[in-house]
């Protein structure tokens, strides 16, 4: 709309009205199409946040077992990315929530105000050439009243002239037409008077309407589409603005995404030997197998000795089809016997099956680690015992300081008060109480993890032992709980002693059973076991299956055969 179309006088006023009424509309119907436009925007970032959302969700681990994986670095990356996309999600719906309060709310607002406006401004030019046109209409009137009162006292003049030229006419006749003829004229002469001011009037009129009113009723047309076209391009920019405010914050997602990515080593040294950490068996590997010769007549004593005992089964190497369980190492004990392997800690929750009831498996707790393998829990232990140490240790350094500043404040009263100190002091007290006493704990469960090894085992063999070896083990029992920990001295279990024993019965399998933790077997439902270890009161027992794999299973999943 230029500048010259609103003040010039030289142009019609309806069709000009016309075109900037249509333009001005135009206007406000594509700010209109961009709030729709913005709205369809915001729908479809929301839309894709939640498609995101729903995403990680249904790809993020959960349980223990995944909690287990996620340990190795491959996995826990992968939830690392998980993570980074749900707050990549997060920022969609931040774009999304910002172009609704910041364009589309703020430009709804300044349309409703643009479009009152606009109606007040046409409405006004409207009003203006009502006005005009009013004014015009009573000039009209009063120019055809001048034009026929001055062609009646015309006439009213030719008559009497002819009246006064004829010889018959009397005087009085020809003073009656004058005076008809003179006010006739008089008439004539003030409908000219009226026709002037009213012509004068109408012709200021026109020069207010054209320009001044027309003029700045215009102009406000303009200034406020001038308006118009700046708040929509504020609103262009925002779109894009809006989007670079949490640009720095989405990079920051993708860079935590490329991030988790770097950390997986190439090689993944690091997650095998956590893996192998996990699960590693702890004894050596088996030495050659002696050459026997029978040819000679004679046989050596040990050769008869071997012959008398039983006819070992052979190792059972983790590699091989016969998963035997893992030894570990023990206390020096005075009893001339080894002690098997016990039985694990119950499974991880979701490795049985769903329709065994949560009752039927042994009770576990995860806070003294009983739910882990005795070697794995070992070093738990140990691990838990050396943080605590620490933490005591420096507790107890910062008991002394404050004590000592409290002293240094006893003297010299200027430097603090000493009852100020009286919290820090009082609190770090309690904390090395309850360190105290947290470690203590710890070390009668790690003591009393041994004692509990040796003496299950001794009340499994002490049915076949000499009364001998019975007060042998009684010894042991009470030279194991009197040992120090820092005494302690690990060896490995003798497989042939092992391999010695003999089967004490036969079971049926109720349930199927994943064996995923170190010393567990699997079995299935309606399999037929070899029961090798009875249950001793902690929900486990050992069986030897079919295809010769022996290991821990819960007792809740068996039916002993009569």
């Amino acid at each position: 709309m230029c500048v010259n179309l609103c003040s010039s006088v030289l142009f019609l006023f309806q069709d000009q009205y016309d075109v900037i009424e249509k333009h001005t509309q135009s206007g406000l119907d594509l700010v209109e199409r961009y709030i729709k436009f913005v709205k369809e925007r915001t729908e479809v970032e929301q839309n894709y946040a939640k498609q995101l959302r729903n995403l990680t969700k249904k790809y993020t681990r959960r349980g223990n077992k995944e909690d287990q994986d996620c340990k190795f670095s491959n996995h826990a990356s992968f939830q690392e990315i998980l993570n980074e996309l749900n707050d990549y999600a997060g920022q969609r719906e931040v774009i999304a929530e910002n172009m609704i309060t910041r364009i589309c709310v703020d430009l709804t607002k300044s349309l409703q105000e643009l479009k009152q406006e606009r109606r007040t401004h046409l409405a006004d030019a409207k009003k203006a050439q009502q006005n005009l046109d009013t004014s015009f209409k009573q000039l009209e009137n009063i120019k055809r009243r001048f034009a026929k009162e001055w062609a009646e006292a015309e006439k009213a003049t030719q008559q009497a002239e002819k009246i006064e030229n004829e010889l018959n006419a009397t005087r009085i006749e020809v003073e009656k037409v004058k005076q008809h003829a003179n006010a006739r004229t008089h008439t004539a002469e003030e409908c000219r008077s009226d026709y002037a001011a009213q012509l004068q009037k109408y012709n200021k009129e026109q020069n207010l309407f054209y320009y001044t009113e027309i003029p700045n009723i215009f102009n406000k047309l303009q200034e406020m589409d001038e308006r118009r076209i700046q708040r929509l391009a504020e609103g262009y920019c925002q779109f894009s603005d809006i989007e670079k405010t949490v640009q720095p914050i989405i990079s920051r997602c993708l860079e935590g995404i490329s991030a988790a990515g770097r950390k997986i080593d190439g090689k993944q040294v690091n997650d095998s030997t956590l893996f192998i950490e996990q699960h590693k068996s702890g004894f050596e590997r088996p030495g050659d197998v002696e050459f026997e010769d029978y040819s000679h007549g004679t046989k050596s004593p040990a050769h008869e000795s071997n012959l008398n005992q039983h006819k070992p089964r052979g190792k059972l190497w983790p590699f091989s089809k016969k998963n035997k369980c893992h030894l570990l190492p023990l206390l020096p004990i005075p009893s001339p016997f080894f002690l098997p392997f016990p039985p694990p800690s119950p499974i991880p929750p979701g490795s049985h099956p769903v329709s065994l009831p949560l009752s039927l498996l042994p009770h576990t707790s995860t806070k003294d680690f009983s739910h882990l393998p005795p070697e794995q829990r070992k070093k738990k232990l140990h691990a838990k015992i050396d943080e605590i140490t620490k933490e005591l240790q420096k507790e107890q350094d910062q008991s002394d300081a404050l004590e000592k500043m409290k002293g240094v404040y006893a003297q010299n009263p200027q430097m603090g008060d000493p009852s100020s100190l009286e919290p820090q002091i009082s609190e770090t007290a309690q904390n090395i109480g309850r360190l105290k006493g947290e470690l203590a704990k710890y070390e009668v469960d790690n003591d009393t993890m041994h004692i509990t090894l040796n003496f299950r085992y001794n009340q499994s063999v002490q049915t076949d032992l000499p009364n001998s070896t019975k007060k042998s083990d009684q010894m042991f029992i009470s030279s194991v709980r009197a040992a120090d920990q820092s005494q302690n001295i690990y060896t490995e279990f003798d497989d042939e002693f092992e391999d010695m024993e003999s089967p004490i019965g036969q079971c049926t399998a109720l349930y199927t059973f994943e064996g995923n933790s170190e010393g567990t077997i699997s079995i299935t439902e309606g399999e037929l076991l070899t029961v090798m270890e009875e249950d001793k009161g902690d929900g486990w027992m050992r069986v030897l299956r079919s295809n010769g794999e022996e290991g821990y299973i819960p007792s809740s999943y068996v039916k002993l055969s009569p």
